[in-house]
């Protein structure tokens, strides 16, 4: 027996048996995929609207956010970055890029008594000073770090 064939039957197989579940209405692949996310942040072209989108514009300036990375990126295309938050009760994270062609890199979101903290890589445009965004109790507050590419990553 070819092995395309004996794939072939295998996966015919297995959709045969969920065909009945997703047409009954037992599995619901779209509540688990289609988790909430701020799309108007994540597409905005420019810092402003992406920082207003995601209600930090009148962010706070705060000691108590550390920002992790290299002040020399060899490469833009993979830039690490780690972020803690010791502000008590923090909900979310956020990084933006302020020279990026879309400035918002990353969010998380986080519940109950944890440790905020957060480990991205990043692509960045150009040398560019980055922004760790944190929400606590109804309350928005940033810190920054200026970090330096020498080779740019998106198509630089």
């Amino acid at each position: 027996m070819s092995e395309f064939r004996r794939k072939l039957l295998k996966g015919s197989a297995s959709a045969a048996l969920l065909s009945p579940l997703l047409a009954a209405g037992l599995l619901m692949p779209t509540r688990l995929l289609a988790a909430e996310w701020n799309k108007s942040a994540f597409s905005a072209r420019n810092l402003n609207d992406a920082l207003k989108a995601y209600g930090a514009n009148n962010a706070i300036e705060s000691r108590d956010i550390q920002i992790n990375a290299p002040e020399i990126s060899e490469n833009g295309a993979k830039v690490e970055v780690e972020i803690t938050s010791n502000i008590a009760n923090t909900r979310s994270l956020a990084i933006f890029a302020d020279k990026n062609p879309m400035p918002m890199c990353s969010a998380i979101e986080f519940s109950g008594p944890v440790l905020p903290y957060l480990k991205a890589q990043l692509k960045l445009a150009e040398t560019t000073r980055i922004r760790a965004v944190a929400k606590s109790d109804g309350k928005t507050y940033v810190a920054f770090r200026e970090i330096k590419v020498t080779l740019g990553g998106c198509g630089g």
